[in-house]
C-alpha cells in the first residue's frame, strides 16, 4: 500500500523537492501553488482537522519561521511558528498515531566547539531562532515515540527562487560583478535540500526513530563556498575577498561554528550524504545556473 505523507510548508525551499524525492508516495502538499490545501500550523484546530481528515502515515513538518534576523527582532513571531506551531503538529500526530519528521537546525548550538557538533552534544543556541527551533525539538522528543528530528546546516537549493547565500553569489557573478566579499570567520556545513529529503526518505524505511544530523559532509566558511561557486561557474574575472563577519553587521548574533557531523547516520550505516563540494556542484551546475540563464533570456 502506498504511504501517504502530509507536508506542511510545502512552498518553501525544502518542500519544492518533495514531489521528486517522494514520487513513490501519495503527497498532500500544504501552502503550495500546486495544491489547494492551506494550513496555518499556529492554529491548533486547523492542524488537528487537517491531520484527522488526511489520515497520513507521516507528517513532514517543514513550515517554520526561518528568517533569523526577523526572529531576533520579533521573538513572539518566532516562538509562535517554530515552538507553538510544532506543538500543534505534535499533538495532532500523537492523537492519530502518525509518524512526525521535524526539520531542525545547526543553530541550536552556541558555536564554540573546535570540532563539528554531533547528536550527543548539548544544545545551547546563540539566537532567538535557535531557541525557537530547539523548543520545537523538545516538544517532538518529549511527546512522541514515532518521530525523526533531522538537523540541517546552511541550506542550499531553490533554483530560480534561491535568495540565500549561494543564489546571491551566483546571481552577482552572472550579472557581471567582478569584486565580491565573503565572510571567512564563520564555519558551517552546507545542506542541499534535495539531499536532506533523500536522507529522510531513507530514514522512513526504518524504525530507528530519534534525532539525526543530516548535512553534506565537510566544513567550510562562506568564503570557501563563494570560491567553489566561482570555480563551478568558471569565471576567472571575479575576485573574492575574505572579510570578517563584522563587515556585514546583522541584528541576530551568529554562532562562530555551525559545523555538524552526521555521526548517527555513519554509525548506523543508514545513508551517507555527499560532500558539500559535490552537492554544491550538482546544485549550481545542474539547477541554479540553468534557472538563472532561463530567467535572463525571458527578460
Amino acid at each position: 500500500m502506498t504511504q501517504r505523507i502530509l507536508v506542511t510548508g510545502a512552498s518553501g525551499m525544502v518542500g519544492s523537492y518533495a514531489p521528486g524525492v517522494f514520487s513513490d508516495y501519495e503527497l498532500i502538499l500544504t501552502d503550495s501553488v500546486e495544491c489547494p490545501h492551506v494550513l496555518d500550523v499556529r492554529e491548533p484546530a486547523d492542524v488537528r482537522d487537517m491531520v484527522g481528515d488526511a489520515k497520513p502515515d507521516v507528517v513532514l513538518h517543514l513550515a517554520a519561521a526561518t528568517d533569523v534576523d526577523r526572529c531576533e527582532k520579533e521573538p513572539d513571531w518566532a516562538y509562535h511558528s517554530n515552538a507553538i506551531g510544532t506543538q500543534n503538529v505534535v499533538y495532532a500526530c500523537r492523537e492519530f498515531d502518525t509518524t512526525l519528521v521535524y526539520i531542525s537546525t545547526a543553530g541550536v548550538f552556541w558555536g564554540d566547539k573546535a570540532d563539528p557538533y554531533i547528536e550527543f552534544d548539548e544544545p545551547r543556541p546563540a539566537n532567538v531562532y535557535g531557541h525557537s527551533k530547539l523548543a520545537g525539538e523538545r516538544y517532538v522528543a518529549h511527546s512522541l515515540r514515532k518521530y525523526f528530528i533531522a538537523r540541517a546546516g546552511w541550506m542550499v537549493g531553490g533554483g530560480r527562487k534561491d535568495k540565500k547565500f549561494v543564489g546571491q553569489i551566483a546571481r552577482l557573478i552572472t550579472e557581471g560583478r567582478t569584486k565580491l566579499k565573503a565572510v571567512d570567520d564563520k564555519l558551517g556545513s552546507p545542506t542541499y535540500a534535495k539531499d536532506l529529503l533523500v536522507g529522510i526518505e531513507k530514514l522512513l524505511g526504518t524504525e530507528l526513530y530519534g534525532l539525526y544530523h543530516m548535512v553534506n559532509e565537510g566544513v567550510c566558511s562562506r568564503y570557501e563556498v563563494a570560491l567553489e561557486i566561482k570555480d563551478i561557474i568558471q569565471n576567472d574575472d571575479v575576485s573574492i575577498e575574505p572579510v570578517s563577519s563584522a563587515h556585514f553587521p546583522l541584528p541576530a548574533p551568529r554562532a562562530r561554528s555551525e559545523a555538524m557531523r552526521n555521526l548517527k547516520l555513519e554509525l548506523l550505516k543508514i545513508h551517507r550524504m555527499p560532500s558539500w563540494q559535490a552537492a554544491l556542484r550538482e546544485y549550481v551546475s545542474g539547477e541554479l545556473m540553468p534557472a538563472l540563464e532561463a530567467k535572463e533570456h525571458s527578460e
